[in-house]
């Protein structure tokens, strides 16, 4: 790595050059008073979330962590059960992962989902309908789940 050294003022990983003399009239103080090498900065990452949603939407988030998860325009329906209380279907979402598709029986018959978690902390959040096997519930398909206890309400709300 290669840095502005203020001692010799060129590009180096760590020089043992003397100071250059003063300047006339001007008097400088180095900011680094040595040209010791720099430890790289950690490793972190550059923004929380993968997607950010508009602030104008009135948007729903992850409880645990405050991540984007939908638009409240990608509500299809509030009159959902997830696997622990009432859950909402989303048409889309973002800022999550999704698991290996594996076949349940719900509520309303054999469906083919995948659990869905938060991309940022990993909470299981619902899961993706991939397919459904009975024709009344193919408009599933392709859609989301989120429990209701894993989202809070972002932008906008009244109350």
């Amino acid at each position: 790595n290669l840095l502005r050294c203020f001692t010799c003022d060129r590009l180096c990983g760590g020089c043992t050059a003397p100071a250059p003399p003063p300047r006339q009239g001007i008097a400088l103080q180095p900011v680094m008073p040595s040209c010791e090498p720099v430890p790289p900065a950690p490793c972190l990452p550059t923004k929380t979330f993968r997607s950010y949603l508009p602030r104008c939407h009135r948007t729903y988030s992850c409880v645990h962590c405050r991540a984007h998860l939908a638009k409240h325009d990608e509500l299809i329906s509030k009159s959902f059960q997830g696997s622990h209380g009432r859950a909402y279907l989303f048409n889309s979402v973002v800022n999550v992962g999704c698991g290996p598709a594996e076949q349940r029986l719900l509520l309303t018959g054999l469906h083919s989902v995948a659990d869905i978690f938060c991309e940022s902390c990993k909470t299981t959040l619902g899961w993706k309908y991939e397919q459904a096997f009975e024709t009344s519930q193919k408009y599933k398909e392709g859609k989301y789940i989120i429990e209701m206890s894993h989202m809070v309400k972002d932008n906008g709300w009244d109350g």
